[in-house]
């Protein structure tokens, strides 16, 4: 039987791996990478730094298939990641179908932890599905942007007694969500938090986290957004992407 591995390699510093992350990649015959292309070469070097730094020996094979585009454009938000999911899925199965041996083990790297917005186990149950391949699943997980973010930040994610919600910027650009106080928002192209300037709130938010391009602002939100909305636009023009998190923190009403 094939296995795969979906090994959390955190959130961009390579010595954000695990022990268990670092043992389970010297287990590994074939690694698969999914290219984005130019703009996001830096995450695959990432990759390459990650291995040559802790797998030892030469007898692994790095696999690169082409990632396809998303339609941002589109006005239905979940058919389109559906759509793109699938084709994602079409090129991870022709990678495992034509590079991976019977009993051998196969990897993806997977930024922060797996089960955090991340699409690698949903494709890879898709694959399952369609019946024409078989393997196993192994999941290690890692360190995410959120735990990373509130690290250097040296700050709790949560207020004593009170619940946290993780969502995305399109959800938060709708509404603070009913009954929390602590937001924490990721996959915000649209820098959603600029809509709640008139609520009483901090704002804790990181760039890049664990690289050396590492970007950090924090303070009271109405005193801080114009900073940060200038401070990413300025980064993804200069790197041609952003990876950013934030927690939003309202004050006890």
């Amino acid at each position: 039987m094939k296995v795969i591995k979906v090994v959390g390699i955190g959130a961009g510093d390579p010595e954000q791996l695990t022990v268990q992350a670092v043992n389970t990649l010297n287990q590994v015959d074939v690694f698969f990478v999914l290219d984005k292309g130019e703009v996001k070469q830096e995450l695959v070097d990432l990759r390459e730094e990650i291995l040559q730094r802790f797998v030892g020996g030469s007898d692994y094979r790095v696999v690169v298939g082409r990632d396809p585009e998303r339609d941002r454009s589109s006005a239905e938000y979940v058919e389109s990641v559906d759509d793109w999911r699938r084709r994602r899925a079409d090129v991870c199965a022709g990678l495992i179908g034509t590079e991976l041996g019977e009993n051998q083990v196969g990897a993806f790297l997977v930024w922060g932890d797996p089960s955090l917005y991340d699409s690698t186990l949903a494709i890879l149950e898709d694959i399952l599905d369609r019946g024409e391949l078989a393997f196993e699943i192994d999941v290690i997980p890692g360190i995410s942007s959120v735990s990373a973010l509130a690290a250097r930040h040296r700050i709790g994610l949560n207020q004593v007694g009170r619940p946290i919600q993780i969502t995305t910027g399109r959800r938060l650009a709708k509404g603070w969500p009913d009954d929390v106080d602590d937001v924490v928002v990721m996959l915000d192209a649209q820098t959603a938090f600029t809509e709640h300037v008139d609520i009483d709130a901090d704002i804790y938010w990181g760039a890049y986290l664990g690289t050396p391009d590492e970007l950090l602002v924090s303070g009271k939100l109405s005193e801080v957004a114009a900073e940060i909305t200038a401070t990413r636009a300025e980064a993804r023009q200069r790197k041609g992407w952003i990876m950013d998190t934030y927690l939003l923190r309202r004050h006890h009403r």
